[in-house]
């Protein structure tokens, strides 16, 4: 009994908490590259239609040197930082008026609900009818994209704020900017950064899409004039771009999330 008394209890607590493995990522994606430039080699897969790794390296570079690649990836960026921007903004106002106020809320769930639902590269067309084939109809196209994710996001994590603290809050007085910029901001952020991510993502999805269908600079357009050429090593160096751009974008949300939720 004395030896069972004093042999150490082993932490169940965890909480599912996660174990960073950088390394993993890096292992099972050299594999990948590995397996698929082996089977080019070997002839167990036609370069014409899927380059091997190193050919769609060759073709990065050359963008690089001549400087296409930066060409189209600045047009394309500028188009995802405006539309992103305007969407955040006008997503994250309304989003804090439903969440606040029983008046926006009745207005506004319907309308998002039905809205959301649409794809919103559908309306591209009729967005060039009213405001023209340049640039206005794209960001327009990846702000609308943003708009919707972005007040659900809101909405939903001023929702999760504990009534209990914005209650006591109340009793003790405080002012309501105080509430919301102490105890309703806080509450609200993972989820308004969650929002982030997805909406990054869609804005991400939406310049490409917008870009293939009217647009010759851009790395939409750039990839849909190479498949048009039959260049399928140049149109999976622009998916590499894009899947690089898709993670520098995570990371810079992950760096944010680490600065901003420091408390959790």
């Amino acid at each position: 009994m004395r030896d069972v008394a004093s042999r150490p209890v082993v932490f169940r607590g965890g909480g599912f908490e996660t174990r960073p493995r950088r390394a993993a990522a890096f292992i099972a994606f050299a594999v990948l590259l590995l397996l698929w430039q082996g089977a080019t080699w070997a002839g167990l897969v036609s370069a014409v239609f899927l380059p091997s790794p190193l050919d769609i390296t060759a073709a990065l570079w050359k963008l690089w040197v001549s400087g296409e690649l930066w060409r189209h990836l600045s047009v394309s960026l500028l188009r995802i930082g405006a539309g992103w921007a305007l969407g955040t903004v006008a997503g994250g106002a309304i989003g804090f008026a439903i969440g606040l106020y029983s008046l926006a809320r009745a207005v506004g769930v319907p309308f998002v609900s039905a809205l959301f639902p649409i794809p919103k590269i559908a309306l591209l067309p009729l967005l060039v009818l009213w405001l023209g084939i340049g640039e206005w109809s794209k960001v327009t196209t990846i702000a609308l994209g943003v708009f919707f994710p972005t007040v659900i996001a809101t909405a939903s994590g001023i929702d999760n704020v504990p009534r209990g603290l914005i209650r006591m809050a109340q009793s003790f007085d405080l002012p309501m900017r105080a509430i919301l910029v102490k105890i309703v901001l806080p509450g609200a952020l993972p989820a308004i950064i969650s929002g982030f991510r997805i909406s990054a993502a869609t804005a991400l999805l939406l310049v490409v899409a917008a870009e293939m269908i009217g647009a010759q600079e851009g790395i939409g357009g750039f990839i849909n004039t190479a498949g048009n050429l039959n260049l399928a090593d140049q149109l999976l160096a622009g998916v590499v771009v894009l899947a690089v751009l898709g993670l520098i974008i995570g990371g810079v949300l992950s760096l944010l999330e680490r600065r901003l939720l420091k408390w959790r």
